[in-house]
């Protein structure tokens, strides 16, 4: 082989290589849980196109001294492992992609979408 054919042949793999080294997969769609702000006030959080993979403390329900969320519904093409406490510690449930919203009496503190061993 000559050397440009070479040195062509070592860049076409260092970009496909490259290419493939993007940012972490994210789930697509939206994923919306309750909580009950300081004031008495049901709020309702969405987390759009949500990273896959990682452990979610969720806003204002992401810490075990604070009141947990409810009633989640993940709208995402990705199943979510919801988890009572934070840092995806506790008792989980598993909430299929595009489904049903979850009862209230369901609470989460934090979500990891994905697989729930990563």
């Amino acid at each position: 082989m000559k050397p440009r054919t070479t040195l062509g042949a070592c860049l076409g793999a260092l970009t496909l290589l490259l290419s493939m080294a993007g940012p972490a997969q994210a789930a697509e769609g939206n994923f919306h849980y309750k909580y009950v702000d300081g004031y008495g006030q049901e709020r309702v959080v969405t987390l759009h196109d949500p990273e896959s993979g990682h452990c979610i403390n969720l806003h204002a329900v992401g810490d075990d001294d604070e009141l947990p969320g409810y009633g989640p519904h993940n709208e995402t093409d990705t199943p979510v492992t919801v988890y009572l406490g934070a840092g995806c510690k506790g008792a989980s449930w598993r909430l299929k992609a595009h489904g049903n919203p979850a009862r209230d009496a369901l609470e989460v503190r934090s979500v990891r979408f994905g697989d729930p061993a990563a």
